[in-house]
């Protein structure tokens, strides 16, 4: 399973709420001297995950990178985004890593990566790591509201789910902000899909009406209802709910390859948005981190 839809959809949670993640992560922070940068590091054809902008007490840069899977290289790359940062802004750069799940833990990461060079001192890159299964699941549900749907991740056992659910419902909706509400119920279904299997989180989450206003739901859920008229409201959801993962992996998809080949050709693309099979397009997102080209991604497509 790829973890790159998931981190996207994380990453709009930073978004959200910049200044609850800089405050999770040990910052102290006025929401009004927070903000996002461009985080393109188009000189290694890259991009950090989401680099967060801290303008008080003094100006210096957050670069938080959620990751759902294990990667070997991910240790150098983290020092390396973050020296590309300090070249490109000149301010100092803390880093902080999210791992969404224990499947795809790195046991190796513990916040330090030295460097023993055989002449010079050594020296040490230090960096924040957050296992979210590790923490409790209070931690989210009283936190940040931009980082309340991480909490199902964080819960001990599936017999916890639904009152952790319960209280994020009771959150959300004490803030009576409908599109905040529908983003934050799309990226808890999202992310339980890291962890759950899909016929527990429709179960768990059947009675949120909000999800049914979120972006991808308004957009394509429109089939799954008029079909639900004729063939049963349930079954109508349930396909709506399998396109909407669908179309986004395939959004997902050409997002991340466009940053690194450049824009499909008009067949490329085509081929790539005929793929209707969800386990198909998660290999493909897959292959992204191992190929150089669009021809080499659709290969046998």
């Amino acid at each position: 399973m790829s973890g790159k839809p998931y981190d996207a959809t994380t990453k709009e949670l930073i978004e959200t709420d910049p200044a609850g993640w800089v405050t999770y992560l040990g910052g102290t922070v006025r929401p009004s001297a927070v903000g996002l940068i461009d985080a393109d590091l188009s000189t290694v054809t890259t991009a950090a995950d989401k680099v967060i902008r801290v303008d008080e007490p003094f100006r210096w840069l957050l670069n938080v990178e959620l990751q759902s899977s294990s990667d070997a290289a991910f240790e150098r790359r983290l020092l390396q985004y973050s020296a590309l940062l300090h070249h490109r802004h000149g301010v100092p750069v803390a880093t902080a890593v999210v791992l969404l799940r224990k499947s795809g833990n790195m046991k190796w990461l513990n916040g330090c990566l030295s460097i023993a060079p055989p002449i010079g001192p050594s020296w040490e890159f230090r960096y924040r790591v957050v296992r979210v299964w590790e923490r409790p699941a209070s931690e989210f549900l009283t936190g940040p509201l931009g980082l309340l749907p991480l909490a199902p991740l964080a819960v001990a056992t599936e017999a916890d789910l639904p009152a952790v659910v319960s209280d994020m419902q009771s959150r959300i909706d004490a803030r009576q902000d409908r599109p905040l509400a529908a983003k934050l119920w799309h990226a808890t279904n999202m992310l339980m899909g890291l962890r759950f299997d899909e016929a527990l989180i429709e179960q768990l989450l059947a009675g949120v009406s909000m999800m049914e206003e979120s972006v991808t739901y308004q957009a394509l859920l429109r089939r799954g209802r008029t079909e639900g008229r004729t063939e049963g409201r349930t079954e109508g959801r349930t396909e709506g709910r399998t396109e909407g993962r669908t179309e986004e992996a395939v959004t997902m998809i050409l997002r991340l390859g466009r940053k690194k080949f450049g824009p499909p050709s008009p067949e490329q693309e085509s081929t790539l948005t005929a793929v209707t099979d969800l386990a198909r397009l998660e290999v493909l997102a897959e292959r992204l981190i191992d190929v150089n080209s669009w021809d080499e991604l659709l290969a046998g497509v």
